[in-house]
C-alpha cells in the first residue's frame, strides 16, 4: 500500500509539472531542457558512456532549435534544418528498430553510442519542443494530445495485458509485455483520440485517429529499445528520480521514441492541406 501511495504520489508530481508547464512557453521550454538533461544522464548510464561531451551537444541542439522557434518562424534555412535533423532521426530509430529484431545485443561501439545520445535521445526532446511550437505558433495542446496518448495507451497495456494476456510480444526482452496488452492499449489510444481531438480543439478526429496508431506502434518499440539497453546494462530501471516508478526516461522513451514520427505525420499533414 505504501508503494503504490509513492508511486501515486511521484506520478501526480511528473503529470502536474508536465500540464502547468503547458500553459507557459517559457517554463515548457525550460521543463523540457531539464528533463532532457535527466534522461540524457540515466541513458549514459545504460550505454556506459563516461563523457560530457552528449550534454554539450544536447544544449547546442535544443538552444538552437529554441531560437528557430522563437526568433526565425519563416526562415527557409530553419526548415532545412528542421528536415535535415528529421530525416536522421527517423534513419536512426529505424535501425534501433533493426537492431530490436536482428541483434542479440544493441552494438554500442564509442561513435553509436554518441549517435543514440545525439539522434534518439536529444532528438525527441527537440522534436517535443517543435511540435510545441508547430508552425511558429504556441500549440501546447498538440503536445499535451501526445502525452495523453502515450499514457492512455501504456495504462490500458497493462491492464489488458495483465488480466488477459496470453501470447507474448517480445519475450526475450519485455517478458511481460503481451500482443493482447499492446491491441488493448492501442484500441484505448484511438478510443482516446476522438475526446482530444473534441476537447483540444487542435486537429480533426481523423487526424488524431492517425497519432493514436502512430503512438501506439512506435511508442512500444521505444519502450522495448529502452528495455534491451536496460537488460544489456544489467538493471531493472534507468534511474530512481521517480519513487515508485524508476527513472524519468523509463516514462519518457515511449514518447521520446515516437515524437519525430508525429512530427513527421504533422508535417505531411500541414503540406497536404
Amino acid at each position: 500500500m505504501k508503494e503504490l501511495t509513492t508511486r501515486a504520489i511521484s506520478g501526480a508530481i511528473y503529470i502536474l509539472l508536465l500540464i502547468g508547464a503547458l500553459f507557459m512557453q517559457e517554463a515548457l521550454i525550460v521543463l523540457l531542457a531539464i528533463f532532457g538533461i535527466l534522461s540524457l544522464i540515466e541513458f549514459s548510464k545504460l550505454i556506459k558512456l563516461k563523457s560530457y561531451f552528449q550534454f554539450g551537444i544536447f544544449l547546442l541542439l535544443y538552444l538552437g532549435f529554441w531560437y528557430i522557434c522563437i526568433f526565425h518562424k519563416t526562415l527557409n534555412e530553419s526548415d532545412v534544418a528542421i528536415q535535415i535533423l528529421l530525416v536522421i532521426t527517423i534513419f536512426v530509430n529505424l535501425l534501433l528498430i533493426k537492431d530490436l529484431f536482428a541483434e542479440k545485443k544493441i552494438p554500442l561501439f564509442q561513435s553509436k553510442r554518441y549517435i543514440a545520445t545525439t539522434f534518439y535521445l536529444t532528438s525527441g526532446f527537440i522534436f517535443m519542443l517543435l511540435i510545441a511550437n508547430f508552425n511558429g505558433k504556441f500549440t501546447p495542446f498538440l503536445l499535451l494530445g501526445g502525452f495523453i496518448l502515450v499514457w492512455v495507451n501504456d495504462s490500458a497495456a497493462y491492464v489488458v495485458g495483465k488480466n488477459f494476456g496470453k501470447q507474448k510480444l517480445f519475450p526475450s526482452i519485455s517478458p511481460k509485455k503481451t500482443v493482447e496488452g499492446f491491441l488493448g492499449g492501442l484500441f484505448f489510444a484511438c478510443v482516446s483520440s476522438y475526446f482530444i481531438s473534441i476537447y483540444t480543439e487542435t486537429l480533426p478526429f481523423n487526424s488524431w485517429l492517425i497519432l493514436a496508431i502512430i503512438v501506439s506502434v512506435f511508442g512500444t518499440f521505444g519502450d522495448l529499445i529502452e528495455s534491451k539497453f536496460k537488460r544489456q546494462a544489467g538493471v531493472k530501471d534507468s534511474g530512481v528520480i521517480m519513487p515508485g516508478h524508476g527513472g524519468l526516461l523509463d516514462r519518457l522513451d515511449s514518447l521520446i521514441f515516437a515524437v519525430p514520427f508525429v512530427y513527421l505525420f504533422l508535417r505531411i499533414l500541414n503540406y497536404v492541406s
